[in-house]
């Protein structure tokens, strides 16, 4: 009988890379991510609770050791921790009525980043993503080809996409390709 407990489970894009002389595609690391949703009165209690400020206004994004929340709606963000797996604990020490899902083995991310970063999402997003209409810190939940993403500016010419892990192939092969194009 195999031994499970030594099983170690392969993110979804483990082996994957890609890009073209302007832009590279890297899968990030694993991370923990958490839906949150809460009403205004519990974003002091929450906030304290994470060790970062939660954004209230629309496309803003808030980073503290190793922690980053998305502002996704008025009363709902999106959390991802980088170095721990402390965020739902976090959540339910804050003391105030939420409502918390870890969804850290639903989603998965791509890194795009160089020169033509902004023209390879460009090539199935269509949004404006110059630095005047996203600037640095900018965040959005919108399309991406035929799926739904949330798209992150985390530098001048890198980007963060997260994707459903069911469209992570998907989303890659189309982020390859407009790397391609975004070349010539």
């Amino acid at each position: 009988m195999a031994d499970m407990s030594v099983a170690e489970r392969k993110t979804v894009l483990a082996g994957f890379h890609g890009g073209s002389a302007k832009v590279r595609l890297t899968p990030a690391l694993p991370a923990t991510r958490v839906s949150l949703r809460a009403g205004e009165d519990g974003i002091a209690g929450l906030s304290k609770s994470l060790g970062l400020k939660l954004p209230t206004k629309p496309k803003t994004s808030v980073s503290a050791k190793g922690r980053t929340a998305f502002w996704i709606g008025p009363d709902e963000w999106f959390l991802i921790d980088e170095k721990g797996d402390t965020l739902m604990a976090d959540c339910a020490a804050s003391g105030v009525v939420h409502s918390a899902t870890d969804i850290s083995h639903r989603n998965t991310a791509i890194i795009v980043s160089g020169p033509a970063a902004t023209d390879t999402l460009n090539a199935a997003c269509p949004l404006d993503l110059s630095l005047a209409a996203f600037p640095v810190g900018a965040v959005t939940r919108t399309v991406f080809g035929k799926i739904e993403i949330i798209l992150y500016r985390v530098e001048q010419e890198t980007f963060r996409v997260e994707c459903w892990r069911s469209f992570a192939e998907y989303a890659f092969g189309m982020l390859a390709e407009g790397a391609e194009d975004a070349s010539l």
